[in-house]
């Protein structure tokens, strides 16, 4: 299935629905946000990369907390979840690999 067929699906299923989605995924993606940060934090590597890492975990989490706090466009914050996502999710994955 075309990747742009999946993410139109979403965002419309997303828009349909947003207060309640977007409720939920601040849970799930801080959760995720969390677990990115603690392995970083664990991790041994560079002092400077660490609190990068750390950095750009809480930007992009805030970024979509934030987008939904100030109700801005389901698409706007529909992309913000996805980023948010993705980054700690190869966080996750750099840090245990």
């Amino acid at each position: 299935m075309n990747l742009m067929k999946i993410y139109n699906e979403l965002l419309t299923e997303f828009k349909r629905g947003q207060t309640g989605y977007s409720t939920i995924a601040i849970i799930g993606q801080s959760c995720i946000g969390s677990v990115a940060v603690m392995l970083a934090l664990k991790n041994e590597m560079p002092i400077a990369l660490r609190f990068f890492l750390v950095l750009m975990v809480t930007i992009l989490c805030m970024a979509y907390n934030a987008a939904v706090l100030a109700h801005l466009k389901a698409k706007i914050t529909f992309n913000l979840l996805i980023v948010s996502v993705v980054f700690s999710v190869i966080t996750i994955a750099a840090n245990i690999l």
